[in-house]
């Protein structure tokens, strides 16, 4: 399989995309304006416990409280436990495990208001929710991932030679430094034990300086910040099968180029500049792809297309037949559209990163194998997911309801802002229902003031609307009103809103009435 990683920078924006056999798979964004989260540590204060919910909200200096559930408590998670000494627990051979966790009570009773604690983004703030944080704090590096206050070694399960796994375990164990664990990841198989030791060589400077600034900087404060979207792509996905890096700025690709020099020097031949004047996401069919993306509508080979709606609390996702004719089995043409929405359902998930509670409505098939097929086939293409993922089979009713880790903000709310007019309902006020509004409030301005001359301003085209719409709308308005209204074309105000200004004076009345 080809596999590239594409990058584009401009002044506003960073954009990653990951081709797979040239079909877009993931898409990323990072903006400087706005603040990455995930990953990075913070020494907070107890903002409160609130038993009902099973959680604390900690202040960590965002504007909404990061969310603690008691569940992602560490028996240790006070600052000063968690710089401090390191509690282990041994079984009967000798060897280290990691520490069990206490009840969740007991983890509630360690907390209280004004505590200081070490916490680390494990989700994005998402609408009005804060941040999730947890106080099992690691710091990740190229090959390794480095666990302070524990005492075991991990070793990624995508590694499958016992042999190798055997060979790394062997070398974290004389690496590892006391009080700390290790985490040996995927890209560190094959590498020799100079190379990982450097590796954690780095983290141990992290953390020094980590604590450094535990001890001197009050509380509420960033304490380490991971890297920008750009490096942590390379860091976790520069692997053998990544066949190019491609991007499409100097400066950009001499910051890459050193960093991979540094960490993985094999792969240094694998980043190239983009020299073309095209611009590379055009060049690659990324733009159009990308477009799609943000598209509710999706549709597939056969035909048929699948809707994508997001709400607070879910993803909904919808298959339909559309212009699909298929033979005159029912049963048989069903099966076919879903296996193929199956495919492009895991490929939308992946591109648009969506996470969370999600449910599909299949189009509804009889026979319990074809449910079985579509179930099997859908959990084969998540399989290639770096996300977590659960599944349940797909319900008699024809839904299929399933999960998959949210770390991160979505590409639609990504790339998107919420509508000034509907406010993300993607509905607004019909006309008549404006001309309504209008209506009601002359009917009130009528009755608490005693002004004569008023000048309502309109969108044109409601403009247009009333004038030929609405048989001399304005003139009942005003006769019955006793009102003389001059109606003036405004082209900033909402097709569903409007202003009244008093004529003399030229000043807004409409939120007094």
């Amino acid at each position: 399989m080809e596999k590239q990683i594409l990058i584009s920078e401009t002044s506003k924006e960073t954009r990653i995309a990951i081709l797979e056999n040239k079909d877009l798979v993931e898409f990323f964004v990072e903006k400087p304006e706005r603040t990455r989260m995930l990953g990075n540590i913070y020494k907070g204060k107890v903002e409160n416990v609130v038993d009902a919910i099973q959680a604390s909200f900690i202040d960590i200096g965002y504007h909404l409280n990061a969310f603690l559930p008691f569940s992602e408590m560490d028996d240790s998670a006070t600052v000063t436990s968690i710089i401090g000494s390191v509690d282990r627990d041994e079984d009967e051979t000798g060897t280290t495990r990691p520490r069990r966790r206490k009840p969740q009570k007991e983890r509630r009773m360690r907390l209280k208001t004004g505590q200081e604690i070490l916490v680390q983004v494990i989700k994005e703030s998402f609408a009005q929710k804060g941040p999730r944080v947890t106080t099992d704090i690691s710091i990740p590096g190229r090959f390794l991932v480095l666990v302070p206050n524990a005492d075991y070694i991990g070793i990624s399960k995508k590694i499958y030679k016992r042999a190798e796994k055997n060979r790394l375990r062997k070398i974290a164990q004389e690496l590892k430094p006391d009080k700390f664990g290790l985490i040996i990841r995927t890209v560190a198989e094959g590498q020799t034990k100079k190379v990982l030791k450097n590796d954690l060589e780095n983290l141990m400077e992290k953390w020094a300086e980590l604590e450094a600034s535990v001890k001197i900087d009050p509380a509420p404060v960033c304490v380490y910040r991971d890297m920008e979207i750009t490096s942590t792509i390379i860091r976790d996905l520069l692997t053998s099968d990544v066949d190019k890096i491609i991007v499409d700025t100097k400066v950009l690709y001499k910051r890459l180029h050193a960093y991979i020099k540094s960490v993985s020097p094999q792969f240094i031949r694998k980043i190239e500049y983009h020299h073309s004047r095209n611009p590379m996401f055009d060049e690659y069919n990324i733009e159009k792809e990308f477009n799609k993306s943000l598209n509710k509508k999706v549709w597939i080979k056969c035909g048929g297309f699948i809707v994508i709606e997001h709400t607070e609390a879910m993803t909904t996702i919808d298959v339909n037949s559309g212009k699909f004719i298929g033979k005159k089995d029912h049963e048989k043409n069903s099966l076919k559209i879903n296996l193929q929405a199956a495919k492009e359902i895991a490929r939308q998930l992946r591109l648009r990163d969506i996470g969370g509670l999600i449910v599909i409505d299949f189009i509804d098939m009889e026979e319990g194998e074809n449910r079985k097929k579509v179930f099997l086939d859908i959990k084969r293409e998540l399989q290639g997911d770096r996300a977590r993922v659960a599944l349940s089979p797909i319900s008699d009713f024809g839904l299929l309801e399933m999960t998959r880790q949210r770390t991160r903000l979505n590409l639609l709310y990504s790339v998107s802002e919420e509508c000034p007019l509907c406010h993300g309902s993607g509905r607004i006020s019909s006309k008549e229902s404006v001309v309504t509004k209008i209506e009601s409030w002359f009917r009130r301005f009528k009755v608490k003031s005693r002004s004569k001359r008023l000048t309502l301003h309109l969108h044109p085209d409601m403009v247009e609307y009333i004038r030929e719409s609405t048989n001399n709308l304005m003139r009942r308005i005003q006769w019955k009103n006793f009102l003389r209204i001059k109606i003036v074309e405004d082209n900033l105000i909402p097709i569903d809103d409007f202003k009244v200004h008093l004529s003399k004076t030229g000043d807004d009345i409409t939120d007094q009435y």
